[in-house]
């Protein structure tokens, strides 16, 4: 479980249920990695914030709007499902939002994991919140106030109905694996610890979670994506590696010198660094799924 820092070149310089971390999505920092030799370079990369709708239009993918039902709860969770066009059955690989919601960048990541080859689904976890049982797109500007209303139970509720979702289409494979950002990767580590039956977690720039006891519940292996210049998000990986280390479980974490919070979503940010680890840390999350899906 080595923990591998991608440095800045010259030329860029010129079950049990864990509290959500609160994760306020602050500081995009100041760019990223040289090419490392045991990164895959051959993979596309989703659309930054400012592409992503025009990407969607021109997706050949199949995309569709489903209501997922969560046991208990009188609201579906809204979700968007993409079809990766492939003969085989495929893994399946739930999409959580950032702290902004469910928005048309993370939908662009569902179609661009759905290119790579898996069936994914973005939900909107922030359904049944909104006016009129309405969610993201009703919040507006108390988006991120009301995601953090959302309880650990409730998360972990709403991802395991779209998890078995996934698994009864006819496409699914029986594989399963998580990625989330900002918020949603903090998510992701605690569905890992929640979820004994997930194959796969990815961790973007998200916080470690804070009860170590709960590390020895992990079944899946976790692969986390940091930047650089993410002082607040990175002091919690030395807890994660002692105790996933200590339990006997599988944890990469990757760390991307130059990139700030929130890498993926703004490419253009950091001189350059964003968009450097981004073309790093895609091809990384691709490869790793396609270890743990397939």
């Amino acid at each position: 479980m080595t923990l591998t820092i991608l440095t800045l070149t010259a030329a860029l310089a010129a079950t049990p249920l864990l509290a959500q971390q609160a994760d306020p999505h602050a500081g995009h920092a100041q760019a990223t990695a040289k090419p490392a030799a045991q990164i895959p370079v051959n993979e596309k990369i989703p659309p930054d914030a400012t592409g992503a709708l025009d990407a969607l239009k021109r997706s050949p993918r199949h995309q569709e709007w489903v209501d997922i039902k969560v046991p208990g709860a009188t609201t579906p969770i809204k979700s968007f499902v993409v079809y990766p066009e492939r003969k085989d059955k495929a893994g399946v690989v739930i999409v959580i939002h950032e702290i902004f919601g469910l928005s048309d960048w993370v939908r662009g990541v569902a179609d661009q994991l759905a290119e790579d080859g898996f069936i994914a689904i973005a939900p909107d976890l922030l359904s049944g919140k909104g006016p009129n049982g309405g969610g993201t797109a009703d919040l507006g500007d108390q988006v991120t106030q009301v995601i953090r209303t959302l309880t650990p139970d409730e998360v972990v509720s709403k991802l395991n109905a779209v998890r078995e979702y996934g698994l009864k289409l006819p496409a699914a494979n029986g594989n399963s694996g998580v990625v989330g950002y900002c918020w949603g990767g903090n998510a992701s580590f605690n569905y890992a610890i929640a979820q004994p039956a997930l194959n796969a977690a990815v961790v973007y720039y998200g916080p470690s979670p804070t009860d170590v006891t709960a590390y020895a519940n992990i079944k899946a292996p976790v692969l986390g994506l940091y930047g650089g210049n993410d002082a607040r998000v990175n002091a919690t990986i030395p807890t994660a590696e002692e105790h996933m280390k200590k339990t006997g479980k599988v944890y990469e974490p990757n760390i991307f010198e130059g990139a700030g919070h929130g890498f993926l979503r703004q490419q253009s940010g950091a001189e350059g660094a964003n968009l450097k680890a981004t073309e790093k840390a895609w091809p990384l999350t691709v490869a790793f799924f396609r270890k743990h899906l397939t």
